[in-house]
């Protein structure tokens, strides 16, 4: 039998001063709960209660066993308490994984977040490689690529694009680029991914044509996108970035949108996580929250407000 069913029924009987009372607060027999109570006595070698025909009273034995008894069933009830509070009432510490490149867009979202639930804690760790949410212990991961393990929920989020943009005076200086072709004439400053240098060599590019591909080269290439935003933002040259990286330097008119008709390539982002039955409120809060947040923010499409450089003939190749 199990255990914890017969140490309930145990300290029921006790409570209740009889059997039958036990059984009537339990909705069980008689005779089960009898059997419950005598298998815990079969199973610790010694008698727990005296029975008589008209009350039952605890043994030397039954008085300690009970004290305990009570104590473990009270820590149990908490437990399943306390899970239930956190499966029902969105609070505790939510662990979250992102692609390096995907944390930096994320602020927003998470400080808005944490406005919203101040009885949550994110932890928002961001990594290169895919990480296994179950094995490592996260609640979710945010990526632009799906999960190769198919047991996981995969939910869309939202998109975003790589598109090229430059600060108003290093165009003013060297001219806009009017079609793929002209960026081989420009500094290209590049995104460098660890273990993928492709990106300092050549920009595929989709537009109204289909894909082109075009060498670059430039004098910077790092695999920081705040340096990258950094050095574009200073004048240095042209770069491809993210949207939600862009957006906000491109509305203030710090970064203009260059080759509007062409991007890098348009990314969808998921969310990654275990189980979907039995899912914990502050799991199930944030992912409704995210759907809702990429569906509003701006960042994450470019706007037709943006604005776009204007043609300027090509000068000189930039250094």
């Amino acid at each position: 039998m199990d255990r914890i069913t017969s140490m309930t029924a145990f300290a029921t009987v006790v409570a209740a001063g009889s059997f039958a009372g036990a059984a009537q607060r339990l909705q069980m027999s008689p005779a089960m709960v009898t059997n419950h109570v005598r298998a815990l006595e079969e199973r610790l070698g010694a008698r727990l209660l005296n029975r008589t025909t008209r009350k039952v009273s605890l043994t030397e034995a039954g008085r300690d066993y009970h004290e305990r008894c009570t104590q473990i069933l009270a820590q149990i009830e908490a437990a399943d308490s306390r899970v239930s509070a956190l499966t029902s009432a969105p609070r505790g510490t939510l662990r979250v994984n992102a692609s390096t490149v995907l944390s930096h867009g994320l602020a927003t979202l998470v400080g808005d977040f944490g406005a919203t639930y101040p009885e949550i804690t994110v932890e928002l760790i961001a990594t290169d490689r895919m990480v296994d949410p179950v094995e490592e212990g996260f609640d979710l991961a945010i990526r632009y690529n799906e999960a190769p393990d198919s047991s996981l929920i995969v939910r869309r989020l939202g998109q975003f694009r790589v598109v090229a943009c430059a600060a108003p005076a290093y165009l003013e200086k060297y001219g806009v680029p009017l079609r793929p072709a002209d960026l081989t004439q420009h500094n290209c400053l590049a995104y460098m991914h660890p273990g993928f240098t492709k990106l300092t060599r050549e920009w595929t590019l989709i537009g109204p044509e289909g894909e082109v591909t075009v060498p670059i080269s430039g004098s910077f290439h790092t695999n920081s996108l705040d340096a990258i935003r950094h050095a574009v933002v200073e004048g240095r040259g042209i770069t491809m970035s993210q949207t939600y990286h862009l957006e906000e330097a491109m509305r203030c008119g710090q970064l203009v949108h260059v080759l509007p008709d062409y991007h890098l390539g348009e990314y969808p982002v998921y969310a990654i996580y275990p189980h979907r039955e039995h899912m914990p409120a502050k799991l199930r809060s944030f992912i409704d929250f995210a759907v809702k947040h990429f569906a509003e923010h701006a960042k994450w499409r470019l706007p037709e407000s943006v604005p776009s450089a204007l043609p300027r003939p090509l000068v000189r190749r930039a250094g």
